[in-house]
């Protein structure tokens, strides 16, 4: 293949995108360490340079400022924390499809502990600089996945509840074990941690929904 003068030859492009994509990728993930330990008001970049191993003026060269990396994690978690919501199947069986909401979110909470603290870190401040995701994304799904609830007990298939409030609780308790991880860790011993509240909440939430 003839090389046109002037153009950057294709081993160097493709060298060169891969460096840029893992240094991003390092950037991101040493912001999430530092974001969900100390918040976005204690966070800093020259923690996050530290974290990645990388300078300081080699993170404002992928992104414009702490808070630029803040909002690229927080649109990455939110695509990720509504999946399992979106797939609940109107389809099918009520019960068990809420059932497997209900692992899935304590599955993530085991996963994805940094990023739920993330979360509920921006929650705990009021939403600034996701409040326009959980306006335009969050609400209209849990109003679309409250009215199938709601059908599915006024069909008689699940016990009468609000499914709002089902919905939140779902969170509450699950996002609890990553989000009050030290203290969970504290009070049990971690081996027993999952395994124990998959159990527990698989068994709080049939005795609830059944009809």
């Amino acid at each position: 293949m003839q090389h046109i003068p002037g153009d950057a030859a294709p081993t160097e492009d493709i060298t060169m995108s891969r460096i840029q994509l893992r240094n991003r990728g390092r950037i991101l993930d040493a912001a999430l360490e530092v974001f969900s330990k100390h918040g976005f008001r204690g966070a800093t970049l020259d923690q996050i340079a530290d974290e990645a191993g990388l300078s300081k003026p080699n993170i404002l060269y992928y992104f414009e400022g702490k808070e630029d990396i803040h909002v690229t994690l927080l649109d990455q978690l939110m695509d990720r924390w509504l999946a399992p919501l979106r797939e609940v199947d109107p389809e099918g069986d009520p019960l068990e499809e809420l059932m497997r909401y209900v692992h899935r979110k304590l599955e993530m909470s085991q996963e994805f502990p940094r990023e739920s603290r993330l979360f509920a870190n921006e929650i705990l401040q009021g939403a600034p600089r996701i409040g326009p995701h959980l306006k335009r994304d969050l609400h209209p799904l849990v109003e679309r996945t409250a009215a199938l609830i709601q059908r599915w007990i006024d069909a008689g298939a699940l016990a009468p509840v609000d499914p709002r409030h089902l919905i939140f609780s779902i969170w509450a308790t699950t996002q609890h074990y990553a989000d009050f991880e030290a203290q969970v860790g504290v009070l049990m011993d971690s081996t027993e941690v999952h395994s124990g509240a998959r159990a527990h909440l698989d068994a709080l939430f049939r005795r609830m929904l059944t009809p």
